[in-house]
């Protein structure tokens, strides 16, 4: 997974009314064309300039400014190193599936703020949320599941599955 910079459309990790239609409460926030090529340029290359998206959009390199701002303001997308987590000292990933009773958004809530868990998402299946983490270790990944995740309220099982080897990692799926 090598270093790159990344514009994720509805990828924030709060939810909020700009995503609504990302998480099923609500419409998708109306883009025009110009934010959804703009969207989609910094998808291929977080660090392109605005004055090459101005090129590319019709735009002046201010109002490409003020349109990424505008983008990010309203948590519609945000631009992040990606890093392999094995570069920067961090032994171990993985993908934590757990089934809840009662109010899972209270379960979610929780993940959110633990500094290992990357990605939470609510599910329907097998699971009722799922979360990536990223641990120094064996041992850290161990002890972040037996003395924080599993003693969650409402916390009725998990299912590890460790990672062995990142086959495939985009984040340019582009806007409808």
């Amino acid at each position: 997974m090598p270093t790159r910079l990344t514009a994720r459309d509805g990828g924030s990790e709060r939810p909020s009314a700009a995503r609504a239609g990302a998480n099923g409460r609500g419409k998708s926030p109306h883009l025009d064309a110009v934010s959804k090529a703009i969207i989609e340029q910094l998808q291929h290359d977080g660090r392109k300039s605005y004055a090459s998206i101005a090129a590319e959009v019709g735009l002046s390199e201010a109002a490409v400014r003020q349109r990424v701002q505008r983008l990010l303001d309203a948590e519609i997308m945000q631009i992040v190193a990606v890093t392999d987590p094995l570069q920067v000292g961090f032994l171990r990933s993985a993908m934590i599936g757990l089934r809840v009773s009662g109010d899972m958004s209270q379960v979610a809530d929780a993940l959110t703020e633990m500094e290992e868990v990357d990605y939470v998402v609510t599910t329907a299946g097998s699971f009722d949320i799922l979360a990536e983490v990223v641990c120094e270790d064996d041992d850290h990944l161990l002890d972040l599941l037996t003395k924080r995740i599993r003693v969650l309220p409402n916390v009725t099982a998990t299912e590890t599955f460790v990672y062995l080897k990142l086959n495939k990692q985009l984040y340019n799926w582009g806007t409808r």
